[in-house]
């Protein structure tokens, strides 16, 4: 799969997912370089703990397993339940980082070879502690 399609369904599956908590705003930003690319998704709905937790486990399977999750993901369908969905996307990715952000859900997707470094990618956090 070309990287094109591969980032277009990619960004399509997690807005899908994030659609369906009806939110009124949304974000979708994407950084790419030859050897990765991070894509962070921002929503204005916060989730509970127990549901943060249930992505981030989906998003970051134990077994890193992309040919199964491309050739899954195109068999799929939108009858698949979302934990699912998400499992597949989590295979395809080198490291997924879920958390509420001052006005709700936070998905970070880092992409790339080995060699690829995600903190030259990462959206660094406000530090409140300052005045």
């Amino acid at each position: 799969m070309k990287r094109k399609e591969f980032l277009g369904r990619l960004i399509g599956e997690v807005t899908n997912f994030m659609l369906q908590g009806n939110p009124l705003r949304m974000v979708v930003s994407l950084h790419q370089e030859d050897d990765g690319a991070h894509v962070s998704f921002f929503d204005d709905r916060p989730r509970n703990e127990e549901e943060l937790e249930r992505i981030r486990t989906a998003l970051n399977p134990k077994a890193l397993r992309p040919e199964l999750a491309e050739y899954y993901g195109m068999m799929a369908g939108h009858d698949m339940a979302w934990d699912a969905r998400l499992k597949l996307i989590g295979w395809q990715v080198k490291h997924a980082s879920v958390d509420n952000s001052d006005s709700g859900l936070r998905i970070d997707l880092w992409l790339g070879s080995d060699s690829f470094n995600p903190d030259n990618f990462t959206i660094k956090k406000a530090d409140k502690d300052k005045t």
